[in-house]
């Protein structure tokens, strides 16, 4: 049956793919392109002017309408003001997942439905299937260029709604079909890291956008609770980190040394070892769930980074609250990150990362 689908067009050859598709099959395709942050002069991220100009190139060339839809001030209030005050509250954000959430599957998705849209489809990597208990997320097919940990926050109302054309394919597969589009953006390379850091350093970042209003300086101490140095603000340091820390341990080990802790309530940071790194589980906060809760003590495969690999746990919910044990320690757990629970494939939910509970 052909639909009138609205596809949330970046200029990036995965979403341009996605709008060919979908014409070459018959729909009606309006693209839309959020503008979503100032650049200014620079050629910036997902939405900057050059981003813009090749989503409506490539639009031109498929012979669809395409629109410049501004969000920049929800934008601000939702996804950088969250951005800032997590680093000052010394946890590490996800504004990709949060930009999801409130631009892509709330105010793009309402503007398709006042379109009379059927759809919105975007150029993530899922995979949306019916099942008895309603829509079901999945993981693309695609495990290097899976998107899923950024989506764990999308419900029945959204799924219904939401079309995710690229999830059965590979990265090298779209990229052929965007070249069988003739699109000129096929051999476009891609776009990297929070789109609106465009100098590149989040600290500068947050310098200019608060006028200095951060943390102050304060103790960095090790394990023991010993003072090894200084730090220069708790936004400057997450869980993980080795370089910059300018001090010199005094134990007899010479292996590397790691920040293990922000502690913001007493304005330190906790530096230790490669094994002081590692968390028997975390607790999380402000769960979200694709379709129902699943059962306390049940096992999941647990994911605390985009880039992290699923490790099996188990998760026991206590109202909004959700503990999870790792079957095998894991490093870095880091506080403002998210945790997000599969089930063979399949996205369960998630929540934020509040503290990691040591070995």
């Amino acid at each position: 049956m052909k639909s009138r689908i609205v596809v949330a067009m970046s200029g990036g050859v995965d979403s341009s793919t996605v709008a060919a598709m979908l014409k070459n099959k018959g729909h009606e395709v309006i693209g839309i392109t959020m503008q979503l942050w100032d650049y200014g002069e620079s050629s910036g991220g997902c939405c900057s002017a050059d981003e813009v100009r090749d989503a409506r190139n490539v639009a031109r060339q498929i012979g669809i309408p395409h629109y410049v839809a501004n969000y920049m001030e929800p934008f601000k209030k939702r996804v950088v003001s969250d951005f800032i005050d997590n680093y000052r509250s010394g946890q590490t954000p996800v504004p990709c997942t949060l930009c999801n959430q409130f631009m892509k599957f709330d105010l793009l998705l309402r503007r398709a439905r006042e379109l009379g849209a059927d759809a919105l489809a975007t150029g993530h990597y899922a995979r949306v299937e019916n099942g008895s208990g309603g829509r079901a997320l999945f993981k693309g097919v695609d495990n290097r260029k899976d998107q899923t940990y950024f989506l764990f926050t999308l419900k029945q109302p959204e799924l219904e709604q939401l079309m995710f054309p690229l999830g059965e394919s590979t990265k090298t597969e779209v990229r052929e079909k965007a070249r069988t589009f003739g699109l000129d953006v096929a051999e476009k390379p891609e776009s990297m890291g929070v789109c609106f850091l465009t100098g590149g350093d989040y600290r500068n970042f947050l310098r200019s956008k608060t006028g200095g209003d951060l943390p102050p300086e304060g103790d960095m101490v090790d394990t023991g609770g010993n003072k090894v140095g200084g730090h220069t603000g708790i936004h400057s340091y997450t869980v993980g980190q080795r370089k910059g820390l300018g001090i010199r341990t005094t134990d007899s080990e010479s292996s590397p040394t790691y920040v293990v802790k922000v502690d913001a309530e007493k304005n330190r940071v906790v530096v230790g070892k490669e094994r002081d790194l590692y968390s028997r589980g975390l607790v999380a906060e402000g769960l979200s769930w694709v379709r129902d809760a699943p059962p306390g003590g049940s096992r999941v495969c647990a994911k605390i980074r985009h880039r992290h690999r699923e490790e099996d746990a188990v998760i026991e919910i206590s109202g909004g609250s959700a503990t999870v044990k790792f079957a095998d320690p894991q490093r870095a757990v880091t506080p403002g990150q998210a945790v997000v629970f599969y089930n063979k494939g399949e996205v369960l939910g998630g929540g934020w990362i509040k503290k990691a509970l040591p070995v």
